[in-house]
């Protein structure tokens, strides 16, 4: 077998991606839930409008339905006069109807008479004796009215298949009475935190020993890319215990993500074990950004398996740049649009050419202007990104950002 040295030939992190997505066969599991119960759940299949959204012409404000022909040239000079013949109960469909020069109490989302076709608001009558109203502002046709299928029509498509659903998408299908939708069932992500010197949370750390974060920060990425996490625990680093944790973790999961053990060292195994673990096995060893270099893609019979650096930093970086789209894909989410915002750098940026720079900032209002300051900081260092707004990339090609150019900030959610 070859060793990890063999193995750790650096990609371009879009060659990287690539190579590893010619390799992967998601499958889309699904199933039906009640539609009140599925917020950022992922549609697996598209919805249509059962029916007309509205049902019926109904009134956007409170006021008095009309013929609007009855109010033209009305001002506050010259009111036009209409009486009014009663009131539509909510709920329910009106039992009076209107003739010429007369109207109609509504009351918003109340259904409209059938001859009315405007509604006056409120605001622009006056009652006088007799139970009339005088008109001080002319209406045009459907003035104050939403119109039959207004919303969205029969037949209509409503989400596509691959949305994750929002509090108004499920209002929206609520209201066309689709109260339950079928989704993707979220995939199972088995996270594996290794090394001798990593110790649970609780724990006071001894010489040498450090707590356990990135099972629980990647764990919280995993949940908000859509999935369900797994705490499969810490490893000691004896690649018999690292081998017994995959091959668990195989046989349970859907994907998998491998948390320390991914440099070219004595110990670190992990390389080694992925592969064996099954065909094709390690397909990158090592991306070409900073930070989260070693870092570990492969497929092994099927199965996702990612080999994270250590550092939390890196970690959670590249977790973001391979994981999240790995599990979109297991969902059969569409894009969504990433929240980013333009500043100015607030100081000088140095890079090497032919590697990606991911840089931590914070975001600062500076005489009108928004500014980047960079949170510079080690990728072991937690509070990097606890500090930071955001990151902007510094691509391959560049040799950094000079202080005062425009970076486009990747806001953190």
């Amino acid at each position: 077998m070859s060793d990890s040295k063999e193995l750790f030939q650096v990609l371009a992190p879009d060659a990287a991606w690539e190579r590893f997505r010619e390799h992967l066969h998601p499958h889309v599991r699904t199933a039906r839930v009640k539609t009140e119960e599925a917020l950022d759940r992922v549609l697996a299949e598209d919805t249509f409008a059962p029916h007309d959204l509205p049902l019926f012409r109904r009134s956007t404000v409170d006021g008095y339905a009309v013929a609007a022909q009855d109010t033209y040239g009305a001002s506050p000079g010259l009111p036009a006069y209409l009486e009014v013949v009663g009131e539509v109960p909510m709920g329910q469909a009106p039992q009076i109807d209107i003739g010429v020069g007369e109207a109609a109490i509504v009351h918003t989302g109340g259904m409209l008479p059938e001859s009315a076709d405007a509604v006056v608001m409120l605001e622009n009558t006056q009652p006088v004796e007799g139970g009339g109203i005088e008109v001080f502002q002319p209406v045009a046709p459907g003035e104050n009215v939403i119109q039959v299928g207004e919303d969205i029509r029969k037949g209509d498509p409503v989400l596509p298949r691959g949305h994750r659903l929002r509090p108004q998408d499920i209002g929206g299908l609520l209201a066309l009475g689709i109260t339950e939708v079928t989704v993707a069932v979220p995939p199972r992500v088995a996270i594996i935190s290794t090394g001798d010197e990593v110790i649970p949370p609780e724990e006071m750390p001894g010489p040498g020993q450090v707590r356990d974060i990135n099972s629980y920060t990647l764990s919280a990425l995993t949940l908000r890319a859509g999935a369900i996490p797994w705490r499969l625990g810490i490893i000691p680093d004896r690649a018999d215990a690292l081998r017994e944790a995959l091959h668990k973790a195989k046989a349970e999961a859907d994907i998998i993500v491998l948390s320390a053990g991914s440099s070219v060292s004595a110990r670190d195994m992990s390389a080694q074990e992925i592969s064996a673990l099954g065909r094709p096995g390690v397909l990158v060893h090592g991306v070409s950004t900073k930070p989260g270099k070693p870092t570990i893609l492969a497929v092994c019979d099927g199965t996702p398996v990612f080999g994270l650096p250590g550092n939390p930093v890196s970690a959670m970086v590249n977790f973001t740049r391979f994981v999240a789209p790995t599990i979109h894909l297991w969902l059969g989410k569409r894009p969504e649009r990433v929240c980013t915002v333009e500043a100015r750098l607030a100081r000088n940026v140095p890079s090497v050419a032919g590697r990606e720079d991911v840089v931590q900032v914070r975001l600062e209002e500076r005489e009108g202007d928004l500014w980047a300051v960079p949170v510079f900081g080690k990728s072991n260092l937690i509070y990097t990104l606890i500090r930071s707004d955001g990151y902007f990339v510094i691509p391959l090609d560049s040799n950094g950002v000079a202080e005062g150019g425009v970076v486009e900030v990747y806001l953190h959610r």
